[in-house]
C-alpha cells in the first residue's frame, strides 16, 4: 500500500472510530432542587439510578436552600440567562412563575415523545401545573397535612378503640377535647405544632378552616375572610392558651417533642413519615404511632397541601436545544415512572400508573390517608400565593403572634392585612 493510501486508511479509520462519539455525546442536565433531607435523599437516589440506567444523558443536581432564597436565585437566574436546565418547584407558585416568564412551557409533543400524557396524572394536580392554557409543570406528588398521634399517650386519655386505632374525631370541639384529654390524663401537652414567627404551620392550618367553613381567603382583590378568618385563628390559638400546646416552638423544637413522646398529637405534613418509618425500623421512637387525615373541623374536609413538580426555566436569551429539551424529558419520565421510592416518603403520587399499583396502594402508613387528596386545597391562583411566597410569609410574621397572646387574633390578622393589602393590589410581576 503506497503511503498516500496509508494516509487515506488512517483518516478513514480515525473518521469512523470519533462519529459514534459525536453523535452519542453525553448530554449534561442541570437540576436545582429545593428538597433537602429524606426528600432529598430519595431525589439524589433517584438522579443516581437514572444516571446509571444509561449513558445519554446525566443530571447533576444542586441543593438550595428551601424556601424564598430558592424561589429568588430561581427567578433571577432564569431572567438572566443563568438559571438550570430543570428545577424543582411547587405548584403552588404556578401563577407566580409561570406568569412571571420564569418558566418556558412544556409542548405537547415534548410531553408524548417522553410517553407522557396530561392522564398519566391526577386531574386536580395536573390543572395546576397549568398557566394560560399551556403546561409549565410535570406534577410528582401531593404532599397535605395530616395528624399524627401517639398511641401511649392515646390510648392513656381513652381516645383509642379496641383494635388500637384513634377513635373517630370529628368536628373541633372533639379535636380540642382529645387535645385536653391527652393533657389531663399524661401531664403532657396534647398537641404539637411549628408556632414561632416565621412558621407556615399556622398560615397552612388556618386556610384549611376557612375552606373548610367555605369562606374565601380574597376576592375581587380584598380580603374577604370576614369573622370566619378571625375567628378561626381564635379557636386555633386557644389551643395554646389552655396549655393543650406549647408555643414558641420552630419547626425542629416541635417535631422532636412529638419523636420524643413528648406530645399526644402533632399538626403537620406527610413529609415527616420517613423519618417516622425510619425511628420505627431502628427502635428508636420508643411509642407506636398513628396517622389520620386532619379531623373535620366545620363543614366539610378541605385540607391544605401542596405539590412538588418539575418545571424548565425559561433562560432569557439561552433557549434550550431541543436535544436538551429531550434530555430533560427522558429524566422526568424516569423519575414519574420510578416514583415508589418517593412514596415511601409519605407523599402521595401524581403519577397514576404507579400510585394505582397494588405495591403503591399497600403502602403503610400511606394507606392511612389514601382519601386525602380528594379533599385538598391549595393556596388560590394569585402571583404572591403559594410556598414561601410573599403573602405567605407575611402571614408568618403575624399569624404566629396569636398563638403566644402577643397578639390578639383580630390584631394579628389586621396587622396581616395592612401590609399585605398594598401587595395585593400591585399588578402580577413580568420578570
Amino acid at each position: 500500500m503506497t503511503p498516500l493510501a496509508l494516509r487515506l486508511a488512517g483518516a478513514v479509520l480515525a473518521a469512523l472510530l470519533s462519529a459514534p462519539m459525536t453523535a452519542h455525546a453525553q448530554v449534561e442536565v442541570r437540576m436545582w432542587t429545593l428538597l433537602s433531607g429524606g426528600d432529598g435523599a430519595r431525589m439524589s437516589d433517584l438522579v443516581q439510578r437514572f444516571n446509571a440506567s444509561q449513558r445519554d444523558v446525566r443530571v447533576v443536581s444542586t441543593t438550595l436552600k428551601w424556601g424564598e432564597p430558592f424561589y429568588t436565585k430561581l427567578i433571577t437566574s432564569s431572567v438572566v440567562g443563568a438559571g438550570p436546565d430543570i428545577a424543582t418547584v411547587h405548584l403552588s407558585r404556578m401563577t407566580n412563575l409561570a406568569g412571571g416568564g420564569v418558566l418556558r412551557p412544556i409542548a405537547p409533543h415534548e410531553l408524548q415523545d417522553a410517553g407522557l400524557a396530561p392522564g398519566d396524572f391526577y386531574p386536580r394536580q395536573w390543572q395546576k401545573s397549568q398557566h394560560a392554557g399551556k403546561t409549565y409543570a410535570i406534577p410528582v406528588d401531593l404532599h397535605p397535612l395530616v395528624l399524627y398521634y401517639n398511641k401511649t399517650l392515646a390510648g392513656r386519655a381513652g381516645l383509642l378503640d379496641a383494635a388500637g386505632a384513634l377513635k373517630p374525631i370529628q368536628g373541633f370541639d372533639a379535636l380540642t377535647d382529645a387535645f385536653r384529654a391527652v393533657r389531663q390524663a399524661t401531664g403532657r401537652p396534647g398537641m404539637t405544632m411549628e408556632s414561632s414567627q416565621s412558621s407556615y404551620a399556622i398560615w397552612r392550618l388556618w386556610i384549611t378552616m376557612l375552606a373548610q367553613r367555605n369562606a374565601p381567603l380574597i376576592e375581587n382583590g380584598r380580603f374577604a375572610y370576614g369573622p370566619a378568618g378571625v375567628d378561626s385563628l381564635a379557636r386555633i390559638s386557644s389551643w395554646f392558651k389552655a396549655g393543650y400546646a406549647q408555643p414558641g416552638l420552630d419547626y425542629a423544637a416541635s417535631t422532636s417533642q412529638f419523636m420524643g413522646g413528648n406530645a399526644g398529637f402533632m399538626i403537620n405534613g406527610v413529609w415527616e413519615v420517613p423519618e417516622m418509618v425510619r425511628a420505627t425500623g431502628q427502635g428508636t421512637l420508643g411509642f407506636e404511632y398513628g396517622i389520620v387525615p386532619l379531623p373535620r373541623m366545620f363543614g366539610n374536609d378541605s385540607v391544605w397541601a401542596d405539590s412538588h413538580a418539575f418545571a424548565i426555566p425559561a433562560n432569557e436569551g439561552r433557549p434550550m436545544s431541543q436535544q436538551k429539551a429531550r434530555a430533560v424529558m427522558r429524566f422526568i419520565a424516569f423519575v414519574s415512572r420510578n416514583s415508589l421510592g418517593w412514596a415511601q416518603g409519605g407523599h402521595v403520587l401524581a403519577y397514576r400508573p404507579v400510585a394505582e399499583s397494588p405495591e403503591a396502594r399497600a403502602l403503610q402508613p400511606n394507606r392511612a390517608y389514601a382519601e386525602v387528596p380528594r379533599h385538598v386545597i391549595y393556596d388560590p391562583d394569585a402571583w404572591y400565593m403559594g410556598a414561601a411566597g410573599p403573602l405567605e410569609a407575611m402571614a408568618s410574621k403575624y399569624l404566629p403572634a396569636a398563638l403566644s397572646s402577643q397578639l390578639a387574633p383580630g390584631q394579628a390578622l389586621r396587622m396581616f392585612e395592612t401590609e399585605a393589602a398594598r401587595l395585593i393590589r400591585k399588578r402580577p410581576p413580568r420578570y
